[in-house]
């Protein structure tokens, strides 16, 4: 990736610069039933004339006051024990399985603002490995990196221009780093040496509702303006301009929320589409490229689809969904929601119900095998009337 920008005050002055903030790991939407919203992201009215052709302004690159964060070495799992706290939903004991932990969530409340408008505003909890809780955080949005040592919080008021670096066993800020631009979410890569921050000139997740129902909305065009690559041992943040895509092209996205993400093997980045391909691949400098060969998804994660060994690879949505093999023969049908990521070769996290749910949409995360004949309950089940509650969900090595 090029730096094109050194850190002197002169250079930044000489930089053209605009503004900067499924539910989803992504899009707005419930963590099993993505919402497409309706309304067509066309565009920052601010920066039309760059935005409109997806043109990319100069990079600019910020150096912290303080030094960069010595990155620890991934640990090897000792325990890949089947952890849970089938009580509660959110949960409050450690949830994990296989080679996968649910290192933080967020709850997510609606709030009603003037003039027709309301907004979700999450609450973060984030993994405390100090006594296998979680613990409520005061941050806009949460991610932890592989091998949960380290995560990622943006501190601001609903989005924000600092991003720090948490140490998960002391709870300490290892780094600041300030940005010029509000960033909206952070997700760190595969191999935990950067993190990928979207940048937005406002809050994105606000929308208008009409009716006594409050079914129709109106959502705002996409704030989306950029987005940083922060490399965690230096700590030096490099800025892009990347304005939303339109919602009426194809691919497209009409939703205002529309953070990237990293290809599976962090060479590649991607931005999300509601019109298929529903990923969009770009270069580390935010040009397009091809689709990785191979990289496949569960919906709108970075997670593979494909089991650790190859051979199986994650359905759709259901119920019911299924696993098939890499020919795509149905090799197992389960009783399932939502098929999450692979705790091993032979089970998978899924959200789902093990027979104590009143509805079937009132779901909690379980652990189903591939044959879908053993299920056990990871959580307790989520009644969607409620706050809904969304989880990350990342490797313990």
């Amino acid at each position: 990736m090029s730096r094109l920008l050194r850190d002197t005050l002169e250079e930044w002055a000489s930089e053209a610069r605009v503004p900067h903030d499924l539910a989803d790991r992504a899009l707005r939407r419930r963590a099993w039933l993505p919402i497409g919203a309706t309304v067509l992201a066309v565009g920052l009215a601010v920066a039309v004339a760059v935005f409109a052709f997806g043109l990319r302004g100069d990079n600019t690159t910020v150096r912290p006051a303080t030094d960069g964060v010595s990155v620890p070495v991934r640990p090897t799992v000792t325990s890949t024990d089947v952890r849970g706290d089938e009580e509660n939903a959110p949960p409050r004991k450690l949830v994990a399985a296989g080679n996968v932990a649910l290192s933080a969530y967020s709850v997510t409340k609606t709030e009603k603002l003037e003039g027709n408008w309301v907004r979700d505003q999450r609450v973060w909890s984030l993994y405390d490995p100090r006594d296998d809780t979680y613990e409520q955080t005061p941050w806009v949005w949460v991610d932890v990196a592989p091998g949960l040592q380290l995560a990622a919080v943006v501190e601001g008021d609903l989005i924000g221009k600092k991003v720090g670096i948490l140490d998960m066993n002391t709870r300490q800020i290892k780094t600041w780093i300030g940005l010029e631009h509000a960033v909206g979410s952070v997700v760190w890569s595969p191999d935990g040496t950067k993190v990928l921050a979207t940048a937005y000139s406002e809050y994105p997740d606000r929308w208008q509702v009409w009716g006594k129902d409050a079914r129709t909305m109106t959502m705002p065009e996409s704030t989306r303006i950029g987005y940083y690559i922060i490399d965690v041992a230096t700590g030096e943040a490099a800025y892009h301009e990347l304005g939303p895509m339109s919602g009426d092209g194809s691919p497209g996205n009409s939703n205002a929320r529309q953070d990237l993400g990293w290809s599976l093997d962090g060479s590649l980045l991607w931005q999300p589409s509601n019109i298929k391909p529903d990923k969009v691949f770009l270069d580390l400098d935010g040009r397009q490229r091809a689709a990785p060969v191979g990289d496949q998804y569960v919906y709108y994660t970075g997670r593979s689809r494909v089991s650790p060994d190859g051979k199986l690879v994650l359905g759709r949505d259901g119920p019911p969904t299924s696993i098939t093999d890499r020919s795509g023969a149905v090799v197992g049908k389960q009783s399932a929601l939502q098929l999450l990521a692979w705790a091993d070769n032979d089970n998978a996290l899924a959200l789902g119900c093990t027979g104590k749910c009143g509805n079937g949409f009132d779901s909690g995360l379980v652990l189903v095998s591939v044959d879908g004949s053993r299920v056990t309950q990871l959580t307790g089940s989520h009644d969607r009337n409620n706050d809904r509650w969304d989880w990350v969900l990342t490797p313990r090595n």
